[in-house]
């Protein structure tokens, strides 16, 4: 072996005691151990927030288990209604600091009212619905959007409507209505499963009894009853905040409103109006043959399903099927005239359709041999004697029943064909009514006549005892056009308004909007709450009337009920009858004035320089409205 050199000799020991092996310090020289960490502040967030997490998961459980998510939708509806009420607080002004323009303001809180409405559904459809009938006063980029609320709601499963069924009668639908599902047994009757209409609150089936009888069976949303009383809890609370903050007497109405809308959901209360309104049409000799109110089966009803006649006829918003030539024969009525009965469907394709289309059969027959070969047919009925008719029933509905239909749109009156070729008109629905005393009933109607002869004495009576501070303004809201008698106080308080405030009409002039809308309502105590659907009622006549070209004075025939009524009111005594007459007489020469204006409008209409006396007053109204910063830019039931 050779020996290592002396010099690499001392480099490898050098090293060697360079890279010792490491010994660890004294526990004495080592700097005092923290305490450790435990999180304490983290750890109970953590648990608060899984609590709260459980908490609200157990709690939108519940909510949607037996309370058909009923506190989510108040909880959405709080949310939206402090956001919108925030937003107009903020930013209504000339210059909103938030927003582009007033414009911009009114379509984004459009756009948050409507996905609100349609989002919770049931009883809040039905209000969209209420302020749809009235959007013309409202700004234009609600109307615009408040169109979309006539659509079908969405509806139930059969199963779902099954278990109404049950739980109202204790028995299947099998066994409740004599039918069956299968077409085994041809001595029983038939029933659609999938519903016929959608609406807010209740969908309709169509059935054909064992009997022969067939009946629309109207069955109540199943989570209505849960929803219902947490929605109008909901709308008294939110109706008082915007009181408040808003400074308009609206909360004074909404126990009113809150109780008719509650009895919309009472089946058994719809009976009741439907069945005296057709005692009612009975015995008055003008209407009797004209008007049809469909017969309700008690025994197959009840408080949330209600059976009634099923109506073959064609909707009022369809014109064109109205007027179209008639097909059939000459002195033949259309399908179900005057309660006729309706003929079978063919055994052949019942079966054929509960075969192939199960839960989803349509067993009705179309019975549209009406319309010809090649269904271009119509009822070739007038759309002057529809609504004459239609007036005629709503105005003594008014003036002389004092009970008042407050939904008369188009979707809830039928037309038929009589076989002496004159119109007949059916109308359905009848769960939401208003009943007038007497007393005020009599004063409503000499209100109108007071109206028609610019008798501005007894006009202020009547509005100073209702608690009404500006007649003008009343006046003209309940005729739908600016009333030209009166001591013209609105247009002269408007007059005061300098060229800049009017510039800025949608800020200055709404706030006046919102100053009338106070002197209209003034002493709370005292206005008549009935008002409130008796001015829906009115509107909706009107834009019917509109809508169908303006065939008729409607503004003449409700005056000349009025008139009439302190004549033929069976609670007036034979002496204010007889004096009532003689002032009857004189006023009908009253309303040749009135006639003059409505054939002026036709004749114009003719040559195509307007579109008839109810096109004219809603330019008037629309003319009026500017002045309120109001935009009037379509009719009632546009879209």
């Amino acid at each position: 072996m050779l020996a290592m050199p002396e010099s690499q000799s001392r480099a490898f020991h050098k090293s060697r005691q360079t890279f010792a092996s490491f010994v660890p310090p004294p526990p004495e020289s080592l700097p005092k151990a923290s305490p450790a960490r435990n999180y304490t502040r983290t750890r109970r967030w953590t648990r608060r927030l899984v609590y709260t997490a459980i908490g609200i998961g157990a709690l939108y459980g519940l909510d949607r288990q037996f309370y058909a998510s009923s506190l989510l939708r108040s909880t959405r509806t709080f949310t939206l209604g402090l956001i919108v009420a925030s937003d107009y607080k903020i930013n209504f002004r000339a210059t909103p600091p938030f927003a582009e323009s007033i414009e911009a303001l009114h379509a984004r809180n459009a756009q948050r009212l409507f996905e609100l409405l349609r989002t919770n559904g049931g009883l809040y459809l039905k209000i969209g619905q209420a302020i749809a009938m009235q959007s013309a006063i409202l700004p234009p980029e609600f109307q615009k959007m408040f169109q979309k609320m006539f659509d079908d709601a969405p509806q139930n499963s059969w199963e779902d409507v099954e278990k109404v069924i049950r739980e109202d009668f204790g028995k299947s639908p099998e066994e409740v209505f004599g039918v069956s599902f299968t077409g085994d047994h041809p001595e029983l009757g038939l029933m659609e499963r999938k519903a016929r209409a959608s609406a807010s609150v209740a969908q309709v089936h169509w059935a054909r009894l064992g009997d022969g009888r067939e009946v629309a069976v109207k069955i109540q949303k199943r989570e209505i009853a849960q929803q219902v009383g947490w929605d109008l809890w909901t709308f008294k609370v939110v109706t008082w905040i915007y009181t408040k903050i808003f400074d308009i007497p609206l909360y004074s109405l909404v126990p009113y409103i809150t109780e008719r809308l509650l009895l919309e959901t009472d089946f058994e209360n719809e009976a009741d109006n439907s069945e005296r309104m057709a005692g009612f049409v009975a015995n008055e000799p003008r209407l009797r043959g004209r008007v049809y109110i469909p017969k309700v089966y008690r025994e197959l009803s009840s408080k949330r399903v209600m059976t009634a006649e099923w109506i073959e006829g064609v909707r009022l918003w369809d014109k064109e099927t109205l007027t179209r030539p008639w097909e059939g024969s000459r002195r033949q009525g259309s399908p179900g005239c005057k309660g006729a009965p309706l003929d079978p469907p063919n055994p052949e394709e019942v079966q054929n359709a509960l075969h192939d289309h199960p839960l989803d059969e349509k067993l009705k027959p179309e019975r549209d041999w009406w319309k010809g070969k090649d269904g271009m047919g119509g009822l070739g009925v007038s759309l002057k004697d529809v609504m004459t008719t239609m007036v005629d029933l709503f105005s003594a509905q008014m003036f002389l029943w004092g009970s008042v239909h407050a939904d008369p749109h188009p979707g809830n009156i039928f037309i038929r064909r009589l076989p002496s070729g004159k119109p007949e008109l059916v109308l359905i629905d009848h769960g939401l009514y208003i009943q007038m005393k007497p007393e005020f009933r009599h004063q409503y109607s000499l209100f109108w006549k007071s109206l028609m002869t610019f008798d501005n004495k007894t006009l202020g009576e009547i509005v100073k005892g209702w608690g009404i501070n500006n007649a003008d303004i009343f006046a003209s809201a309940t005729l739908m056009r600016p009333y030209a008698g009166g001591d013209h106080t609105t247009s002269e308080e408007l007059s005061k308004l300098s060229k800049k405030e009017r510039d800025k009409r949608h800020y200055e002039m709404q706030q006046q909007m919102r100053k009338g809308i106070r002197e209209i309502l003034g002493d709370e105590k005292k206005w008549p709450q009935e008002l409130i659907f008796i001015g829906r009622n009115l509107r909706i006549v009107q834009g019917n009337n509109q809508f169908l070209g303006s065939p008729v004075n409607r503004i003449r025939i409700t005056g000349y009920w009025a008139s009439r009524s302190l004549v033929d009111s069976p609670d007036l005594s034979f002496g204010e009858k007889l004096k009532n007459y003689g002032r009857h007489i004189i006023f009908n020469l009253v309303l040749l004035s009135s006639d003059a204006v409505f054939y002026g409008a036709k004749v114009r209409q003719f040559f195509g320089m307007g579109g008839g006396m109810e096109e004219d007053i809603e330019n008037q109204m629309r003319h009026m409205a500017k002045d309120f910063g109001v935009e009037l830019q379509h009719g009632v039931f546009d879209g």
